[in-house]
């Protein structure tokens, strides 16, 4: 009375079947490729540019350069090692830091 009567549906052509599914699988994998392919050029390409920016800048770090390190803190440097640099920050005060550690180089005259 109250149960409805459940009938089964017929099973589809099997030539259609095989040459659908393949398109069908295609078809709903295409976002996740274009969401892929959106994050690259918006995030992941950028992020790489800069960070070579940054090996290249920290590269070419010479004696005399006016720096600013991530900490913020203001300096000349004063010696150059292979992974770290002393900065001068005050007249007779040299600090250590890394190279990695510099986030800017400033032009001449900056820093008075």
């Amino acid at each position: 009375m109250f149960i409805s009567s459940a009938f089964a549906q017929t099973a589809p052509a099997a030539t259609a079947a095989a040459g659908g599914s393949f398109q069908d699988s295609l078809m709903s994998m295409l976002p996740l490729v274009l969401m892929f392919g959106v994050l690259y050029f918006v995030m992941i390409r950028p992020q790489m540019k800069k960070a070579k920016e940054h090996k290249t800048m920290v590269d070419a770090l010479a004696k005399g350069d006016e720096v600013v390190t991530a900490g913020g803190m203001l300096g000349k440097v004063a010696k150059l090692g292979d992974s770290n640099l002393s900065l001068e920050v005050a007249e007779g005060v040299e600090i250590q830091i890394q190279r990695t550690a510099v986030a800017q180089v400033l032009p001449k005259g900056s820093i008075k």
